[in-house]
C-alpha cells in the first residue's frame, strides 16, 4: 500500500512538471468582451459621449500589449496624446499576449462602467478557464495585463473627465429663441456641456473641425432657417401619413440609438434602455471582423481605430453643439405650426447643431473603410436585440449616409446639422488616419 501511494505521488508530481499547451485567446473572446461592455453600458445608461470613452481606453490599453508581439502594427505611444509606453514585460516570464491584452481591456473596462460586478462575473467566468488550461501562463500574463491597464489608468485619469463631473449644469437662455430649451416628455437637462474640456486622441483641439455655422435663426416665411424647420414638419407628415409601410419610419428607428428614450404611463415615467451611436458601429466593426475572419490582432486593431476615431468626433461635435447652441425642431414646431406635434423619435436632450449621429458615423465610416475597403458590403443585425430588422448596406459610407438622414426623418435635426454633420465627420476621420500610423507595412509584406 505504502508503494502504491509513492507512485501515485510521483505521478502527480510529474504531470505538475509536464508541459501545459498554451491558452489560445480567440477573436471571438474579444467579441464577448466588447459586447458584454456594450450590454453593461445600456444597463448603466451612458450617454453617448461618455460611451465613446468607455470604448476607446480598453481598446488602447489591448492594441499596446499586442502590438509587442506583432511586427504589423505599431504602438501608438507618441501617437495619442500624453500616452507614454506601457511597462516592458519582466523578463523570463511567460507572457501570453492575447491573454494579457484581454485580461488589461477587461480591466479598463471596470473601471469606467457602473455596474463593476456584471464584468466581474463575466471576468471570473474566464479566468476559471484559462487558469485550468495553464496556470503558470495565466498568472504572469494577468500580472502582465493588469500592470498595463494600470499605467493606461494612469493616463486615462488625466484626461479631465473626472474634473468636467464637477463643472456646473448648463444654464438654459429663455430670453434668446434661437437657443436650445429641454424638450419633452423628461424636459432633462443638456447632456456634457463640458465634454469639450475632455482631451483629445488624435485632434490638435476640440474645435480644430468646427464647422460652418448653422443658417442665421429666423421664424420669417421665406428665410433659410424657416424652411429647414417647415421642412422637417412636412417630411414628418409624410412619412406618418404613410404609417407601417414607411421605410423613412424603419430608417429612423433603425439608427435611433438614445440611451434616454422616457416612456410615461400614467403618473409613472421609465425609460427604456438602448444602444448608443458609437456602440451601433462597435457593432459593424464586430460584423466586419467576422465576415473577414479577421484574428484577435487585427479585430483589435479595428475596434481600436474605430474608437478612437469616434472619441475624437464626440468632443469635435459636443463642441459645436453647445457653441451655436441651437434649438429643436420640436421646440419651433410646437410652438409655429403645431403645438400637438411629436416627432418620430424622441429628441435627445442637448443642442441641435451638429447632428452627433452624423458626426461619429462619417468618422467611424471613414475608419473602417480605410481598414476593410471602399465597397464593404454587409449585413448590420445590430439592432435585432430591439425588435428591429437587418439593413443591408453596399458600403460604410452608404451607412453612414443613411445615419444621418435618419435623424431627419426621426423629425430631431434641420438637413443642415446632418449634411454638414456628415462631412464633419468624415473630415475628422480623414485627419486621424493621417496622424495615425497604426500598421507597419513592411512587416506586414515580409510575413
Amino acid at each position: 500500500m505504502r508503494n502504491f501511494s509513492i507512485l501515485v505521488l510521483l505521478i502527480w508530481v510529474a504531470s505538475c512538471n509536464m508541459k501545459q499547451d498554451p491558452i489560445m485567446v480567440s477573436a471571438e473572446e474579444l467579441h464577448s468582451a466588447v459586447d458584454k461592455v456594450t450590454d453593461i453600458m445600456v444597463h448603466d445608461i451612458f450617454s453617448p459621449p461618455v460611451a465613446s470613452r468607455i470604448y476607446a481606453y480598453p481598446n488602447i490599453a489591448a492594441y499596446e500589449i499586442m502590438v509587442l508581439n506583432n511586427d504589423g502594427y505599431n504602438s501608438l505611444s507618441g501617437q495619442l496624446r500624453e500616452l507614454e509606453p506601457i511597462p516592458d514585460p519582466e523578463a523570463g516570464k511567460a507572457i501570453n499576449y492575447p491573454l494579457a491584452a484581454l485580461i488589461a481591456h477587461m480591466d479598463v473596462s471596470r473601471r469606467l462602467i457602473f455596474t463593476e460586478e456584471k464584468i466581474t462575473v463575466f471576468r471570473d467566468s474566464l479566468y476559471g478557464i484559462w487558469e485550468a488550461q495553464n496556470r503558470k501562463e495565466f498568472n504572469e500574463s494577468r500580472e502582465y495585463g493588469l500592470a498595463v491597464a494600470e499605467h493606461i489608468a494612469g493616463w486615462m485619469d488625466k484626461d479631465n473627465y473626472k474634473q468636467t463631473r464637477t463643472m456646473p449644469k448648463f444654464s438654459v437662455n429663455t430670453d434668446d429663441p434661437s437657443r436650445w430649451q429641454p424638450t419633452p416628455p423628461a424636459y432633462m437637462d443638456g447632456i456634457e456641456p463640458h465634454w469639450n474640456k475632455i482631451r483629445p486622441f488624435v485632434i490638435d483641439s476640440a474645435g480644430q473641425f468646427k464647422p460652418t455655422p448653422p443658417p442665421p435663426f429666423s421664424m420669417e416665411e421665406g428665410s433659410d432657417f424657416y424652411k429647414e424647420v417647415k421642412e422637417v414638419y412636412d417630411i414628418s407628415n409624410e412619412i406618418t401619413e404613410k404609417g407601417d409601410a414607411s421605410e423613412e419610419i424603419e430608417i429612423a428607428q433603425f439608427w435611433d440609438c438614445n440611451p434616454y428614450v422616457s416612456v410615461t404611463r400614467g403618473h409613472l415615467m421609465f425609460a427604456t434602455k438602448k444602444i448608443t451611436p458609437g456602440a451601433h458601429w462597435i457593432g459593424i466593426t464586430k460584423i466586419a471582423s467576422r465576415k473577414t475572419n479577421s484574428s484577435f490582432d487585427d479585430s483589435l486593431y479595428a475596434y481600436t481605430k474605430a474608437s478612437i476615431a469616434m472619441a475624437d468626433a464626440f468632443i469635435s461635435c459636443w463642441d459645436e453643439k453647445y457653441r451655436s447652441n441651437l434649438i429643436r425642431p420640436e421646440t419651433l414646431i410646437n410652438e409655429h405650426f403645431n403645438d400637438s406635434w411629436k416627432p418620430i423619435l424622441q429628441t435627445p436632450p442637448f443642442p441641435e447643431y451638429t447632428s452627433g449621429h452624423s458626426v461619429v458615423s462619417g468618422a467611424a465610416a471613414i475608419a473602417l473603410t480605410d481598414i476593410f475597403g471602399e465597397n464593404f458590403a454587409f449585413d448590420d443585425d445590430t439592432e435585432l436585440r430591439y425588435g428591429l430588422p437587418v439593413r443591408s448596406f453596399s458600403s460604410f459610407n452608404e451607412a453612414a449616409d443613411e445615419a444621418a438622414i435618419s435623424r431627419m426623418y426621426g423629425g430631431i435635426h434641420y438637413r443642415t446639422a446632418v449634411e454638414i454633420g456628415v462631412k464633419q465627420g468624415r473630415d475628422l476621420g480623414q485627419f486621424v488616419l493621417q496622424q495615425l500610423d497604426m500598421k507597419n507595412e513592411s512587416a506586414l509584406v515580409a510575413n
